[in-house]
């Protein structure tokens, strides 16, 4: 994740801003130039009338929404802004900014009324309701930040109006009123359900105790969930197969089974040698999916590291085993070597910060040398050598 500045008066923004705390300036996202910008109303100060979804496209679909919720200080999606990063064309925010879930911008001339994250929505919550409403917002943030790696990683993203079978698409769903039935999170040739409870911190918090997990977060889902959806595009309709089963395991075995054995038996003694997590050795494909996972963890936070120019060097005696720099672009890096050669000085730098506030480890993983070997297989995906 890079920073931003505002075009007005300099001040630092971040990514979910939507107006400048400062000067007061209107932000939005622009993805195509990966910058979150100031915007000029349309000379003509004229919003644009109301465009129809096309025929056949895709729209998230609202059980029983209503506009009940607050809409004040919300963009108005129909308005023309001109962004100062781009000022040559004109935009308007996505539909979901009425909803104060959404800062992305839509070309003013497309016909589509979300912008690139957010029309891969399917379904999502009663937002009638005050509590669905505000658990879908954070949902939203954590997912513009999953897209925003997407995009800088120039991942094949393809929605259902598209690939109607297996596109990428969310159902974000609440569980039954009462009780009946819980929404499990998961992937299914391309859609990714996401239950709203894992919205609520308390609530995600007694899960991941329950899991015996030491890490669990909306955007990791997100991360996690997609490492499937790619696992399909990637590796079995992108010929890799076989080399991912040299590195993963073969995941041809039955994965109901396998899940079974994991949740009875649980991991092995030894899987940290291994493995990134628990989890990971349940089934090659959920490897795959959390390794997957953290090598988006890696690459982003490493370059908000090099944003600030946030480097490491301890007084210690043995000082270079801890020294490192992030002076380069994490997202294009094409080998494992000084991605890690950044990353553990740097988790043992904000470990130990975090430990000093008396909270968690930021990172608390191990990553072995054949945890390593897999992230550098994960890397190879996304960065394909030129032919």
């Amino acid at each position: 994740m890079r920073l931003f500045g505002c075009e007005v008066c300099g001040q630092l923004l971040y990514f979910e801003n939507t107006q400048c705390v400062r000067c007061g300036a209107t932000l939005g996202y622009l993805p195509a130039r990966n910058r979150l910008t100031a915007l000029d109303p349309d000379e003509a100060g004229e919003g644009m009338p109301g465009t129809p979804t096309p025929e056949g496209a895709l729209a998230q679909s609202v059980g029983a929404a209503t506009e009940a919720e607050d809409a004040a200080d919300a963009p108005e999606p129909d308005t023309l802004w001109r962004p100062r990063a781009a000022p040559e064309a004109l935009h308007r925010f996505c539909d979901n900014a009425r909803h104060k879930a959404c800062n992305w911008l839509v070309p003013a001339e497309s016909a589509a009324r979300f912008c690139e994250a957010c029309r891969h929505n399917r379904t999502i919550p009663d937002l009638s309701d005050p509590g669905n409403l505000a658990h879908w917002q954070k949902i939203e943030a954590a997912k513009r930040r999953a897209f925003y790696s997407f995009l800088r990683l120039g991942l094949p993203l393809v929605d259902r109006v598209e690939d109607p079978e297996n596109g990428l698409a969310f159902d974000f769903l609440a569980d039954a009123p009462d009780g009946s039935e819980k929404v499990m999170t998961g992937h299914d040739n391309g859609l990714i359900t996401l239950a709203l409870a894992e919205a609520d911190d308390a609530e995600r918090t007694r899960r991941r105790t329950a899991m015996g997990e030491p890490y669990r977060t909306l955007l990791g889902h997100f991360r996690h969930e997609s490492g499937h959806y790619f696992w399909d595009r990637l590796v079995r309709d992108g010929g890799r197969l076989e080399e991912c089963r040299a590195v993963f395991g073969d995941d041809s075995q039955d994965y109901g089974a396998a899940l079974q054995r994991h949740y009875e038996q649980g991991p092995p003694a030894d899987w940290q040698e291994n493995f990134v997590s628990t989890y990971a050795t349940a089934h090659p494909w959920e490897d795959f999916a959390e390794t997957w996972a953290h090598y988006l963890h890696i690459v982003d936070t490493l370059e908000m590291a090099r944003a600030f120019g946030i480097g490491i060097d301890p007084a210690v005696d043995r000082r270079d085993e801890l020294t490192a720099e992030v002076d380069f672009d994490p997202y294009r890096a094409t080998r494992i070597e000084p991605v890690m050669e950044a990353w553990v000085p740097l988790t043992a730098a904000v470990n130990s910060l975090n430990r000093c506030m008396g909270t968690p480890d930021l990172y608390p993983f191990v990553l072995s040398p054949a945890v390593v070997a897999k992230l550098a297989f994960i890397q190879s995906l996304v960065h394909p050598p030129k032919a």
